[in-house]
């Protein structure tokens, strides 16, 4: 163990120097190798055996994803490495690849500068590779390559070296293709990858060895000769000679940007506060003496210590024991222990300084994304954009009345820990709806409820969260206070289509009042009237609510209270109370009692609720559900009964090719009719088949199908089955 602890050591000194930092993810599709990579970095650097690397699984600490052997949260291990002579510090965060996990992928990118893309070389690119590689690049994360695998190709698919060269050539430029689609401007040429300049590398993790275009040239050691090897089976000899972690920590060392260089251009995109501000420029420079700004990327429950708050120091030095604030929490939090993270160990020090990633004790409101800073008044980081929402629910009761007071600590403790996971009390029946992004993400949580909080539970089955919009446009429609003396009027209608995607990239900021300019003139620019983009005081998920009035009398007091009715209403629509998407909301006149006491919450939030769900009524409200698209990879034989699994499922095709003897069917189909697929598919095939599914955004539920869903939804939530029309909210 000597050597772990000498690693301990110096880690500790190299903290202070930002330019032998590297903070690192780790990103890929499902099962191409990311942890069993991870493993070799770790076991490279002595910080688990080397016989058990890629066996062990040291980032898989978590007993569920051992026996599931895939990654379900994202953990985090600092190493050191020594290149050209000197030694540097890699903070590595591993990632899951299952879509389901895909909002840890994106928590841990914001933690870090760089990222290895992982591809099998066998797979190539799939539909997960080109998500996970989208979050890295819209949080400015710069990627290289690992092709992985490579031994698979020579000994499985029998290929020879001109057609593996060509597999390559294939991968890399599929690669470049989405770099080049979804890459900030100034980097288009700069963040390609290329094995020229050393940012791919070829390997296997399974066996430990890889290969770069740069340590050809230090060992004289060819493809040509990888391909020998690997055909006399003698691979133990090329992870002797080629060391998978050398290969690969060379190449993050030479490619990817320290601290201090990366935060020059993530700080603008991840914090909208002043750069010229003690705080801005203190994480611009990513600088230790300055205020401190730490995100919050992850919370991981420990049995012993509890609730560990995990995340990267952008500004200033966490110390222990330091008085703190937490983003929208009013009081103070005292750390009690701060720790660097090496695999599942966590190693207590004194303070950790700007650039590290930190794990702390203490911060118990801490959730993940939260901001922690010691001055109250810094602007907190952008909440962090998840590519998908929560699309299924489950009820979730405790078998025994006695435990539910421990269910809800779980509860509260597993949103905590996983903000995809949505938890509301249904009001109505004061049941526990649980929410995430598909069926395996609630059975893995329903799995930590009952085997790791020890609470037996029962759930219901899986149902689908629809969205409501409106397909038209609604005039002035009026809502009344319950008093009568206040009158509402607004007018709804589609939000544009360009606004809302801004909205879900995560263009407009969150506070809208705050940022009023720079919000106005980016929305004229995508076409939208001045007077409205101007008068915008609130967005509520992907829509907005503008008020055009002139010189109305007391509305300016009264305006925090139409904000907060807006919120409501776009949480719960009028045709299903589910949420509600795509909606712009104008308040356009209103009539307001002089006196303060008659124009309340109690008169203004009804007011202002009766006339957004009149006039949606008017406009016509209708759902969106959840799609999923498809990847299939089938042997033509089997076509068949693909074909007929997915007619069965609202499915369509959208493209079909031939790769040798398999059909490759990509294509979408609604979430809601793919429950119970994957045991489906595989009886349907005798398990020959490769497949997977990935979130796509919502699309119009089919006409014909609008009014069962509704009624089905509302029977669902004890609802009358058809909802009111536009005389019920006149009032």
């Amino acid at each position: 163990m000597g050597r772990k602890e000498d690693n301990v050591k110096k880690a500790q000194k190299l903290r202070k120097q930002l330019d032998r930092i590297r903070n690192i993810g780790i990103v890929a599709h499902i099962d191409h190798g990311k942890t069993t990579f991870s493993d070799n970095l770790l076991a490279g650097a002595g910080m688990i055996s080397e016989d058990l690397a890629g066996e062990q699984l040291a980032l898989d600490y978590d007993e569920q994803e051992q026996a599931r052997g895939i990654t379900i949260n994202a953990a985090s291990a600092s190493m050191v490495h020594e290149y050209e002579g000197q030694e540097y510090l890699i903070n590595l965060i591993d990632t899951p690849g299952h879509v389901d996990f895909g909002g840890d992928v994106t928590r841990a990118m914001r933690a870090v500068d760089g990222g290895i893309v992982v591809v099998c070389a066998v797979e190539g690119v799939m539909p997960q590779t080109e998500t996970v590689l989208r979050q890295a690049l819209r949080e400015k994360v710069k990627p290289v390559l690992l092709i992985n695998k490579v031994d698979r190709l020579i000994n499985e698919l029998k290929m020879d070296f001109n057609e593996m060269q060509a597999q390559f050539v294939k991968i890399i430029n599929e690669v470049n293709k989405l770099i080049k689609k979804m890459v900030p401007d100034e980097f288009r040429e700069e963040w390609k990858v290329t094995v020229e300049d050393g940012s791919v590398i070829f390997g296997s993790s399974l066996h430990n060895w890889a290969i770069s275009k740069p340590y050809t040239e230090k060992t004289g050691i060819t493809f040509k000769d990888i391909y020998e090897y690997c055909r006399k089976k003698e691979e133990k000899i090329l992870a002797k000679r080629l060391p998978i972690h050398e290969v690969a920590l060379d190449m993050v060392i030479d490619h990817l940007p320290n601290p201090q260089v990366a935060q020059r251009y993530r700080i603008p995109v991840i914090w909208k506060g002043d750069p010229e501000s003690k705080a801005g420029k203190a994480m611009i420079n990513c600088d230790s003496d300055g205020p401190l700004a730490i995100m919050v990327t992850k919370i991981i429950i420990d049995p012993h210590a509890g609730e560990i708050a995990f995340g990267r120091v952008y500004g200033g030095t966490i110390h222990e024991g330091q008085e703190v604030y937490i983003s929208g929490m009013p009081k103070k939090y005292r750390t009690q222990q701060v720790s660097i993270m090496v695999g599942n160990d966590r190693i207590p020090v004194q303070n950790v300084e700007a650039g590290n990633i930190a794990a702390i004790t203490g911060l118990r409101d801490a959730i993940a994304g939260s901001t922690v800073t010691d001055q109250p008044e810094v602007e907190p980081f952008e909440t962090i954009k998840h590519i998908s929402d929560p699309v299924v629910t489950v009820k979730v009761e405790a078998k025994r009345p006695s435990d539910l007071p421990k269910l809800v600590k779980t509860l509260r403790n597993i949103s905590k820990a996983d903000p995809s996971i949505v938890v509301n009390i249904d009001q109505e029946s004061g049941e526990y709806l649980m929410s995430g992004m598909g069926e395996l993400h609630l059975e893995i949580t329903e799995y930590r409820i009952v085997k790791e909080q020890g609470v037996d539970i029962v759930t219901s089955e899986p149902t689908v969260i629809y969205r409501e919009t409106v397909q038209g446009r609604a005039s002035k429609f009026e809502g009344k206070s319950p008093n009568k003396h206040n009158y509402i009027y607004v007018e709804v209608e589609p939000l544009e289509e360009a606004v809302q995607q801004a909205i879900k990239e995560g263009q407009i900021p969150e506070n809208v009042k705050k940022h009023s300019k720079e919000v106005a003139k980016m929305l004229q620019e995508m076409g939208m009237d001045r007077d409205e983009a101007k008068g915008i005081f609130a967005v509520k998920g992907q829509n907005i609510i503008a008020d055009v009035t002139k010189g109305i009398q007391h509305l300016f007091e009264t305006k925090e209270l139409v904000k907060q009715s807006f919120e409501e209403v776009m949480d719960s629509g009028p045709r299903a109370n589910e949420p509600v998407m795509g909606v712009k909301v104008r308040l356009v006149d209103a009539k307001l009692h002089e006196d303060a006491i008659h124009r309340g919450p109690a008169q203004i939030i009804p007011a202002v609720r009766n006339a957004i769900y009149g006039a949606m009524t008017v406009a016509k409200t209708t759902l969106l559900e959840p799609m999923q698209k498809i990847y299939i990879s089938v042997p033509h034989d089997l076509m068949g009964e693909v074909s007929k699994e997915l007619q069965q499922r609202r499915a369509t095709i959208t493209d079909m090719e031939t790769e040798g003897d398999m059909t490759i069917i990509h294509g979408k189909a609604p979430v809601a009719e793919m429950f119970g697929f994957a045991s489906a598919i595989r009886s349907a095939t005798g398990g020959r088949v490769l497949w997977n599914t990935e979130n796509m955004g919502f699309e119009p539920l089919p006409p014909h199908l609008l009014d069962e869903v509704t009624a089905k939804v509302r029977e669902r939530k004890g609802l009358k089955p058809e909802p009111w029309g536009p005389e019920h909210y006149m009032g």
